[in-house]
């Protein structure tokens, strides 16, 4: 009878510890937990993909963490954001995923809140544009990860061909520069790509350039506003309609554009950092400037970031947040930032890279980034907007095009999406 006692009470001491173990593996922090990342992947083949980054950070990150075990899988942009979906809906969140928007998921309430994840200084650190662009109603979920910002490239060997001396500061200037640059045989003198692979982003741009945007100053969609209207006219009849774009619009996607910019045979088009790699690859001489404005600089270029956020399924608040602290570090957003041609998200880093000559191309592209504007990625309803734009943006400039019906097109759907979402 004694040693059936003891039997049971050596039983009941197992079973206690393993219930506290597992208690510790769904958030304390302590053992015995592996996280699990999905991410995209920033290189573009294998040699230089984000697997490797990831890898070596991990392995650091582990050295460091015994008790925390990180899993990462890089797909690329075209599949990342689908694969996390799906594992959502299956009820398989992962711990952490670093994709494209994240609205969706704070406003099902399945993400953790910066501040219950990252140290106060983590937090405070990250650009104030980039932190507010993360937030859904106010509240950070989204964790900038990857940013950039957008130029005007140039072709200087083009438009010394073409006796051009500056590069362009307003429209009036792009319309000279692209007849001047038409005259003398440039297949592209301005790529103005609207098809459907970025037409959101091209469109922002002109947008910016006009003194628009998709939004107002408190967040409502203003798609049709007068400056926008204005904006897509002096397109559609002072670039496309006098051939100085070279193709249809419509047609053109920004990776035939960059690619046909590395070639030499676009005279300039708006470009973010990886543009330079690509040009340089290619042998051309090529020059930045701000984005030109009606009379002058735009009011503001825009911003690109991409975001990283922790699902709360798992428990593993305290074990991401750790994580996370660590991928922060300005060592390693410096690293990641330098290597695929991002601007740092962090005031920190941002300020080590701007100290650094070896980064000195990507300045300009950084001092723009404080006062950037971003897609409203906050709106549950801009993943649909966005697929609007795309589908209808490239025809509004075309010989046939109403530029002031496509606006109010999508202004409308914008409308009814923002009241379908609440």
């Amino acid at each position: 009878m004694q040693r059936r006692y003891l039997s049971l009470a050596a039983a009941t001491v197992a079973t206690t510890m393993a219930l506290t173990l597992t208690g510790c593996g769904s958030g304390s922090g302590d053992d015995d937990v592996t996280l699990k990342l999905i991410a995209a992947d920033y290189g573009d083949s294998a040699d230089n993909s984000s697997q490797h980054y990831w890898d070596e950070l991990t392995r650091a990150f582990e050295k460091k963490n015994p008790g925390i075990k990180v899993d990462v899988e890089v797909y690329s942009w075209t599949d990342v954001d689908k694969k996390v979906e799906d594992l959502v809906k299956d009820g398989h969140a992962p711990d952490l995923a670093q994709i494209g928007a994240y609205a969706d998921y704070a406003a099902a309430d399945k993400l953790y809140r910066a501040d219950q994840l990252l140290s106060v200084s983590t937090e405070a650190d990250f650009t104030p544009s980039l932190a507010e662009a993360g937030e859904y109603r106010r509240i950070q979920y989204g964790l900038p990860f990857g940013a950039s910002t957008r130029r005007l490239f140039y072709n200087k060997k083009l438009f010394a061909k073409a006796g051009i001396a500056n590069p362009p500061q307003s429209w009036s200037d792009i319309a000279r520069d692209a007849q001047l640059l038409k005259a003398r045989g440039v297949k592209m003198p301005y790529a103005l790509p609207l098809g459907p692979e970025e037409t959101q982003a091209e469109t922002l741009m002109w947008m910016l350039s006009g003194g628009g945007g998709y939004t107002d100053n408190i967040g409502k969609y203003r798609i049709d506003s007068p400056e926008n209207i204005k904006t897509f006219n002096w397109l559609k009849d002072d670039l496309v309609g006098k051939g100085l774009t070279g193709t249809d619009p419509a047609q053109l996607n920004r990776e035939d554009a960059f690619q046909g910019f590395a070639d030499g045979q676009v005279g300039m088009l708006n470009g973010h950092p990886t543009l330079m790699k690509q040009a340089e690859a290619k042998g051309i001489d090529y020059g930045t400037v701000d984005l030109p404005g009606v009379e002058g600089k735009a009011k503001a270029t825009m911003g690109v970031a991409d975001w990283m956020m922790a699902f709360k399924q798992n428990g593993h608040r305290a074990e991401a947040g750790k994580f996370l602290d660590f991928v922060y570090s300005d060592r390693n957003v410096v690293k990641f930032s330098g290597e695929y041609g991002l601007l740092p998200v962090t005031t920190s880093a941002s300020q080590a890279m701007l100290a650094d000559d070896k980064y000195a191309k990507l300045h300009s592209f950084l001092k723009q980034l404080a006062a950037a504007e971003f897609y409203p990625a906050d709106k549950t309803s801009w993943p649909l907007v966005s697929k609007t734009v795309k589908a209808k943006m490239g025809a509004a400039v075309g010989p046939k095009g109403n530029p002031a019906g496509v606006l109010t097109d999508i202004q409308n759907a914008a409308e009814a999406a923002d009241s379908a979402a609440g």
